[in-house]
């Protein structure tokens, strides 16, 4: 007679084990997201001197590689981008959208490298923006 080598109790363990996982994914958090604009979202790009010094502080930390962050306080939405260390200065930074959804404000930006022939600083530069809009607390999806 041959033995099978799925045992009850293998088999209500691989149960257990499946059941525990679908509760985990059903509870992930991940909230799907709705990409369709509702409108666009007013913001104010911001010099250095008008970020708030807890973000700055964070920011500075940050700016050798990418990042994506966002800050809030009483009132505002702080929405910051950088692209990391770049061997030259010359770059800027464009917001291509920032528009809200159901449910998120969608944020999209592009690195432009200097122009051809222009002349640049020849010392690393840290490229960065930050945007400041009226506090939300939408999550922010950045493209």
């Amino acid at each position: 007679m041959k033995k099978s080598i799925f045992s009850p109790a293998y088999l209500c363990k691989l149960l257990l084990v499946f059941l525990l996982l679908g509760i985990l994914c059903a509870g992930c958090g991940l909230e799907e997201t709705d990409s369709q604009k509702l409108e666009d979202v007013s913001y104010t790009i911001l010099e250095e001197k008008d970020i708030p010094q807890e973000f700055l502080s964070v920011i500075e930390e940050k700016k050798e590689e990418i990042f994506k962050l966002t800050y809030t306080d009483q009132e505002n939405l702080y929405i910051a981008v950088g692209y990391g260390a770049q061997q030259t200065g010359g770059y800027s930074i464009a917001v291509n959208q920032c528009y809200l959804t159901k449910n998120a404000i969608y944020f999209d930006t592009t690195l432009m490298g200097p122009s051809k022939g222009e002349k640049v600083n020849q010392a690393k530069s840290y490229p960065y923006l930050v945007i400041r809009t009226k506090y939300s607390d939408k999550s922010v999806v950045f493209e």
